[in-house]
């Protein structure tokens, strides 16, 4: 399941393979409907939540109000269901998306505050780690090469990253543009030993909350 973003979107795996794929990017309250999405996957399925054999969920970097929501579905899911849990990078699952691109693949989250939540992959190899940066750093520090854009970062910031790189950005078709939960599922299933009792899951923050750092920087200004 993934719920870090705008979009919303709920996967089944069975056999090693994607069974199921339900995404939507409607506006919805993620809290209303993350948990009707994965009643509807297993009923079009004919599967009790009680066969579940383990839970996959994207633990961020993204919205901090959506990785909370995902988080702590899937650890409710995993404690009720004694199964366990895998935790998903959501950056690496957006850049599952163009793993077959052939230069640097760049996964970008808008993070707001005139930040995006970014990394750089090639190969499948992270070759960039991480970060929470203004664009334009993120976009200086890019190799001098045609490089792949995914995410909702880059269907926000297209028209800026393309007049900056011209004919060195490329983006990801609209099917493989968002974060999917299939990407999610396929990744848990490549690493297996990932998983982790419901208890060890936890969100995934590169930078503070809003609250957080407004009120540090508030205290820092009457010091």
């Amino acid at each position: 399941m993934d719920s870090v973003g705008p979009s919303l979107s709920v996967a089944i795996a069975k056999g090693g393979e994607i069974v199921y794929e339900a995404f939507q990017r409607t506006g919805l309250t993620h809290s209303q409907r993350l948990l009707p999405l994965i009643d509807d996957a297993l009923v079009s399925l004919g599967i009790e939540v009680a066969q579940l054999d383990a839970l996959a969920v994207t633990v961020g970097p993204g919205s901090f109000t959506g990785v909370r929501i995902g988080v702590e579905t899937a650890k409710a899911l995993a404690h009720a269901l004694e199964i366990p849990c895998v935790p998903v990078n959501a950056l690496e699952a957006i850049a599952y998306g163009a793993r077959f691109f052939g230069g640097p693949v760049c996964p970008l989250q808008d993070a707001r505050a005139g930040q995006v939540y970014c990394a750089v992959y090639r190969s499948g190899e992270c070759i960039l780690p991480d970060s929470a940066l203004k664009l334009d750093d993120f976009l200086a520090a890019l190799p001098q090469e045609p490089c792949c854009f995914l995410g909702d970062g880059a269907l926000k910031h297209r028209e800026a990253i393309a007049a900056r790189l011209g004919a060195r950005a490329c983006f990801a078709p609209p099917s493989d543009i968002n974060l999917r939960a299939a990407a999610v599922a396929s990744l848990a299933l490549l690493r297996p030993e990932t998983a982790l009792p419901w208890h060890g899951v936890m969100p995934y923050y590169l930078r503070k909350p809003q609250a957080e750092r407004e009120r540090e920087a508030r205290e820092a200004a009457h010091a």
